[in-house]
């Protein structure tokens, strides 16, 4: 069921990876050193993009299934496959910055919102070890005032438990709350904690349109979160 925004949000949560920040080159980067390392083939950052958005060890079982063609559980099940994860982190640690980008726009819209007292946070299912490097070397971290990873709680998305979280630390209602994604786990997230959702068109969603999974509006990039009741504020928008 959708939500509606009463008034200008007092918080707003963020996804991470395809919502803040274009990461899927770094992780390309790590998968297919990972995969080298297994005498594997390497995959297209396009596949990649669409295994993005339930964390790294489910990401790194797709690019596996996908190079031995094998199904998921095979490769998540394989006696190699905590090697293979040590691997990836120590690829992915040192990569994380190397070629991803923060989206247009970004790091003027949350210090705009910053200095209007919204309190922003990121809620993120890629692990915080990853997080924390990420929003470091593109400047976020100082812009936010809460970082749930996938890994803080022991529920990641779509289940609510980040997004409440983050709504009972600053006392924040669900219809002055916000949250901001860019996909179909974004979305169903949301509306599972009871709160608006936007989601930008130019993220990953397993290669899929958002718009097909309804959210309250779609954004070009995070400019209409200035002015919020602007607008048309339908999924169309």
């Amino acid at each position: 069921m959708s939500a509606a925004l009463a008034q200008d949000p007092a918080l707003v949560l963020f996804d991470l990876d395809g919502t803040l920040v274009a990461t899927a080159p770094d992780i390309c980067d790590a998968v297919n050193a990972t995969l080298e390392q297994s005498g594997l083939p390497p995959v297209r950052q396009e596949q990649v993009e669409a295994w993005i958005g339930q964390g790294s060890r489910e990401l790194l079982a797709q690019a596996l299934a996908f190079a031995r063609e094998t199904s998921v559980a095979q490769a998540r099940g394989s006696p190699d496959f905590a090697l293979d994860a040590i691997r990836f982190d120590d690829h992915y640690q040192q990569r994380c910055g190397a070629r991803s980008q923060l989206y247009p726009h970004v790091c003027e819209v949350l210090a705009e919102l910053r200095r209007r007292a919204v309190k922003l946070a990121v809620v993120t299912n890629k692990e915080e070890r990853f997080t924390r490097t990420v929003l470091a070397r593109h400047g976020l971290s100082t812009l936010l005032d809460r970082v749930v990873s996938g890994d803080s709680l022991p529920a990641r998305k779509p289940d609510p438990a980040g997004l409440l979280a983050c709504m009972k630390a600053f006392d924040v209602p669900a219809a002055r709350t916000l949250f901001v994604g860019d996909s179909a786990i974004d979305v169903a997230a949301a509306r599972n904690a009871g709160v608006p959702v936007w989601a930008v068109t130019y993220g990953y969603n397993m290669g899929q349109p958002i718009a097909r999974h309804a959210p309250d509006r779609l954004l070009a990039d995070l400019r209409p979160l200035l002015d919020p009741s602007s607008g048309d504020s339908s999924p169309w928008h």
